[in-house]
């Protein structure tokens, strides 16, 4: 896979606290993201429910990261913490030396739309637009690269993801696998350090969802900071670290050793049902996914 049009940047080190588990190469620099001391409750007609009970996480430069755990365990809502989507009820989450719960929706979107990219189970690309068109949108919206260059850079993110050939078609007249394939283009086409995605391959079959991963391991190799939240802990043990939780909490973090890791790579994953179903708010992920506010979104809509 060509790799020559993401850029390496040079990130400044965060202050950091000791951590019980840090991935092998930790040594080698300060976390990126750190999670600290988070609570996140939700109020319901029923009651209280905490989706997350003091969650204490650190993420490092260039690791490639999975979050398992049962339905209602927390591993999305952590995800919507690094992304800001949700804010905590209490705690912090600095990434790259900034508190991003204390900035305001504005620059929450424009501090979203350089350095964070956003990829979902259910793609969240427009359908009235083509898979170019989808991949220029953070470009335009975060007025990164010139005019110019902006439809160069989206096909040749399209060709680095393996679907140029369906540059100019719509969402809908390609694969499930080809539609998630152009939603990782355009996470990464404001070149972000960072990728946090929602379980990418639930939506997709053995096939396709082997394809993701493998675009999500060359990224890792040219540097960029994977986060994946999945329930397929097959895939999971394919990354370099694994955290688990339940009930809101961490309970393990493995470190997984490259042989453990090459072997994996060999094992059978599970075939996924594909589905026609929208996710729950649809339109606010969409906005993040672009690096648009809800404001600036409603605006645009």
């Amino acid at each position: 896979m060509e790799l020559g049009i993401l850029r390496r940047r040079r990130l400044q080190p965060i202050p950091a606290s000791p951590a019980r588990d840090l991935p092998p190469d930790a040594t080698a620099g300060e976390p990126l993201i750190r999670m600290i001391d988070i609570v996140k409750t939700y109020h319901t007609p029923a009651g209280d429910f905490v989706a997350l009970a003091g969650i204490n996480a650190q993420f490092w430069r260039g690791e490639f990261v999975s979050v398992v755990g049962k339905s209602g365990s927390g591993k999305s809502t952590l995800a919507n913490m690094i992304t800001g989507i949700d804010k905590p009820t209490s705690g912090r989450v600095v990434v790259d030396g900034t508190a991003i719960h204390t900035l305001s929706e504005s620059r929450m979107s424009r501090w979203r739309g350089r350095h964070l990219g956003i990829v979902f189970q259910f793609y969240q690309l427009l359908p009235t637009l083509s898979l170019l068109d989808n991949t220029m949108l953070p470009m335009d919206f975060c007025g990164m690269y010139s005019p110019a260059e902006r439809e160069d850079r989206a096909m040749e993110l399209l060709r680095m993801v393996g679907v140029a050939d369906h540059a100019h078609e719509l969402p809908g007249a390609v694969s499930g696998g080809q539609q998630q394939s152009a939603a990782i283009a355009r996470a990464i086409a404001n070149d972000p350090p960072i990728l946090v995605a929602d379980e990418p391959t639930g939506n997709l079959d053995t096939r396709a969802a082997d394809n993701v991963f493998r675009v999500f391991q060359d990224l890792m190799n040219a540097g960029k900071t994977i986060i994946m939240v999945t329930h397929d802990d097959a895939l999971a043990h394919r990354a370099s670290r694994l955290i688990r939780l339940a009930d809101g909490k961490i309970v393990s973090v493995e470190t997984l050793d490259e042989a453990a890791v090459r072997a994996s790579r060999h094992s059978t994953m599970p075939t996924h049902v594909h589905a026609n179903a929208r996710s729950k708010g649809h339109s606010s992920k969409l906005g993040a996914a672009i690096g648009m506010s809800p404001l600036t979104e409603g605006l645009r809509a």
